[in-house]
């Protein structure tokens, strides 16, 4: 299943994702820093969704309440509850 999120609060405005059941595949930024939006799809390669979810949930950039990382965290599960309706 792809799916894509529009991102909130961050430089980013959106991230193209693929599930296989939990696990997620082949990640895409669009805007944002190009080397940490290169990084973080190779780091969550093959995890499941609640492990994306552990390890990115509630990573803030700078002062602002969220970050490219937790908007992946939201995405990841958000595309989950999509695909199980």
């Amino acid at each position: 299943m792809t799916y894509t999120y529009k991102t909130q609060g961050t430089c980013s405005t959106k991230i193209e994702l693929e599930l296989d059941g939990n696990i997620v595949k082949n990640v895409k930024f669009t805007g944002g820093c190009p080397g940490n939006l290169l990084a973080i799809p190779k780091l969550v390669e093959g995890l499941t969704v609640d492990e994306v979810e552990e390890k990115l949930s509630g990573i803030r950039c700078g002062f602002k309440p969220t970050s490219c990382g937790d908007q992946l965290a939201h995405a990841c599960r958000a595309a989950y509850e999509e695909s199980q309706k």
